[in-house]
């Protein structure tokens, strides 16, 4: 995977974490109005449909009472379909006669048992059924258009509504609402009997749920926002590591140039000595050769200017000395430091340098930590400097070719750290010159910061080496002993 994948994955994932879960949210919150609504609006048919029919047993009951029309062909029972619509057809039987349809004779014996209306002739499929009551002297019957039961001025839910509503007796239904219908994974659904015992009709309903049904506009806002707010979090968060970057970066250098310090007066002590030697010597000459009678002048001069070559090297080795870093410092007391941290902690530095520079960066750790004595600052300056090496070396080979690896082992009682890079790596004959103070291969290189490794390595009990790496480029280790609660 890509570098700059594996940088912003986490964030993307945050991202998709957090657009999930407002989403589920809003679609759980969204589904909930829906699943009110639709229990409302259920309520209300259930409610207006048990109306009907125990509407349909006041009529039975008042003609069973009045008896209207006994002895009439024409009664004024048979005005009641126009004032109900949903009533199709009166029947009255009277004393001495028998009903045009057997299942109607049954009925009438069942409700005089019962004393109540009873069902009979249920034909759902055509939305048709009878309801009879028993009585004295006659006996009536009304012919019920189940479609016509819903009254539409009133009824809850509108033309094209999704909801599929309909009574159910018997295996038999009718549907008094198509809706969408559908057995979908999601559904609401509501089943309750309505409220005539003469007619026992479950009233049921069930609307079917699809992606059409969920509020995308706000799950797209939401989604929108999230992302948003997570790259702004994402943005935030990289600020202030890159702050942090520079001010650790800043530390080091310092710390660095502290410590190159004493690695550069060693060295200028080395270069000083000579021409102050000589200087010393000049002088003294010169004094001896003015003391003589008669002095020998010509000499004199010659010494003097010899003095003044010898005073103009030592103040181009001073001014060297003051170029390259202001006060010294020494080394701290070590203790005992996990080899993975410090190289990761110098790592974090130097990432943006390594993704600059199309540095491809490989390791190989242990399986156990590899705890070191050392000193943490001085340790986090000799890897900040062999990797700088590194890097600054791989900008010699083409930007596809360039690895560094980092491998880090424990051996025995000492912790040992590889540095590798594949760039065009250093001469035989130079490898043994590496570490001395003020030479360098690199043009513009002041020569000191290996010297300085090898300085801090050396301070802290270990060593640091350069070899060639096969097949191509440098390789340098540092070996550190192991803390003395690590040492197996």
């Amino acid at each position: 995977m890509p570098r700059l994948a594996r940088r912003h994955l986490p964030w993307l994932l945050a991202a998709l974490a957090l657009a999930a879960a407002g989403d589920v949210w809003i679609a759980r919150a969204a589904l909930a109005d829906q699943r009110e609504a639709f229990d409302t609006d259920a309520r209300i048919a259930h409610r207006l449909l048990s109306q009907r029919v125990v509407q349909h047993d006041a009529i039975l009951a008042t003609l069973a009472l009045l008896q209207p029309g006994r002895g009439e062909a024409d009664g004024p029972e048979q005005r009641l379909p126009s004032l109900y619509p949903q009533v199709l057809q009166v029947l009255r039987r009277d004393a001495g006669q028998a009903w045009p349809d057997a299942r109607l004779q049954a009925a009438e014996t069942q409700s005089r048992t019962l004393q109540r209306a009873v069902l009979a002739a249920l034909d759902l499929a055509s939305g048709r059924y009878w309801l009879v009551r028993a009585a004295e002297p006659s006996s009536y019957a009304l012919r019920i258009d189940v479609q016509q039961l819903v009254p539409w001025a009133e009824w809850p839910l509108p033309a094209g509504s999704p909801v599929r509503l309909g009574l159910e007796l018997d295996g038999q239904r009718h549907w008094l609402q198509a809706g969408n219908g559908g057995d979908t994974a999601w559904h609401f659904d509501f089943g309750k009997h309505l409220a005539a015992e003469s007619q026992p009709f479950d009233m049921v309903a069930r609307r079917a749920l699809g992606g059409r049904d969920l509020p995308w506009w706000a799950m797209a806002a939401w989604t929108l926002f999230a992302a948003i707010g997570v790259a702004a979090m994402a943005s935030w968060q990289r600020q202030r590591t890159e702050r942090r970057r520079a001010e650790e970066l800043l530390r080091l250098g310092q710390v660095g140039r502290l410590n190159a310090l004493g690695e550069l007066a060693a060295g200028m002590a080395h270069e000083l000595n000579q021409p102050l030697t000589a200087l010393l010597a000049s002088t003294q000459a010169a004094r001896r050769l003015l003391d003589d009678d008669p002095p020998e002048l010509a000499t004199a001069r010659d010494a003097m200017r010899q003095a003044a070559e010898q005073a103009r090297r030592a103040a181009d080795v001073v001014g060297r000395l003051r170029r390259a870093v202001e006060r010294p410092d020494r080394l701290g007391d070590t203790r005992p430091v996990d080899l993975h941290d410090a190289v990761r902690n110098v790592m974090h530095l130097l990432d943006p340098e390594c993704r600059r520079r199309h540095v491809d960066v490989a390791w190989q750790l242990p399986s156990a930590a590899v705890v070191v004595k050392a000193d943490p600052v001085a340790l986090e300056q000799v890897v900040h400097n062999l990797v700088m090496n590194a890097l600054q070396a791989l900008d010699q080979v083409p930007a596809e070719e360039r690895r560094l690896n980092l491998t880090l082992i424990r051996d025995g009682s000492t912790g040992l750290l590889h540095v590798a890079d594949n760039g065009p790596g250093i001469a035989p004959e130079l490898l043994a010159r590496v570490f001395e103070p003020f030479f360098s291969t690199r043009d513009g290189g002041m020569g000191l910061g290996l010297s300085l490794c090898e300085t801090l390595a050396t301070a802290m009990g270990g060593t640091l080496t350069a070899h060639h790496h096969a097949p191509r480029g440098a390789e340098f280790r540092l070996v550190l002993p192991l803390a003395p609660q690590t040492t197996a």
